[in-house]
């Protein structure tokens, strides 16, 4: 018996791209049989443009970063598993490259102030640390650079996206070739992107300490 997970969904309520908020959002996944969602909203510097962000400390933008979490947790009633995790762009403006991150808790992010000033390689270390791995989000798509993947876990290869040309073939062949763990996603923005990709894991995954367990064992078939 197999677990089917979505790895890469976002709410309106935290990121500024997306167009279904999140009670929406579980009650469809809930109807396409999923067991789980990772809800990995945007988490770098535009995820607060709407706000007067020079007048926000750090723990307003962790709660603004949670708010599509939190609703998708309350939505999902017992019903769908909801996880917590982001995709992480850095605030650098010579890089477009975005991070998904699994594993994550809303301790860490209180404690660590400093995540949008750090680079890949200094976070690799803090979330190793914290019992946390990074997957590059769709390294082949446009504008994007590929990463050094010394300082990955893994790289998303099944980008589902409708609206944008992810060459996951291109991405495949890279974790082929450094060893690296894969992904799959629908990158949920809008209703039509239901489904489109997600994860079968051989064991229930209840919690982010069996998630990336099970991730990191390779215990998982791609949809």
């Amino acid at each position: 018996m197999s677990y089917l997970m979505e790895m890469h969904a976002h709410t309106s309520e935290t990121s500024r791209c997306a167009n279904v908020k999140a009670e929406k959002m579980i009650s469809e996944y809930i109807k396409a049989g999923y067991d789980g969602i990772v809800i990995t909203d945007h988490f770098s510097p535009s995820t607060f443009e709407a706000y007067e962000k020079d007048n926000l400390c750090w723990n307003d933008k962790v709660d603004i970063f949670l708010k599509g979490y939190r609703t998708a947790l309350n939505a999902a009633g017992g019903k769908i598993n909801v996880l917590l995790g982001m995709e992480l762009r850095f605030d650098n403006p010579n890089s477009m490259n975005d991070y998904l991150v699994y594993g994550l808790n809303e301790k860490f992010l209180y404690n660590n102030p400093q995540i949008l000033d750090m680079n890949l390689r200094d976070f690799s270390v803090l979330a190793h640390n914290n019992k946390m791995i990074i997957f590059q989000a769709h390294p082949f798509r446009y504008g994007m650079k590929v990463s050094n993947p010394k300082y990955l876990n893994g790289v998303e290869t099944r980008n589902k996206n409708p609206r944008h040309e992810s060459n996951n073939d291109i991405a495949a062949a890279w974790a082929e070739k450094y060893h690296l763990l894969t992904t799959s996603g629908s990158d949920y923005h809008e209703i039509e992107d239901l489904a489109g990709g997600g994860i079968y894991f051989d064991n229930p995954i209840y919690d982010n300490r069996t998630l990336v367990k099970e991730l990191l064992r390779g215990n998982y078939t791609l949809k």
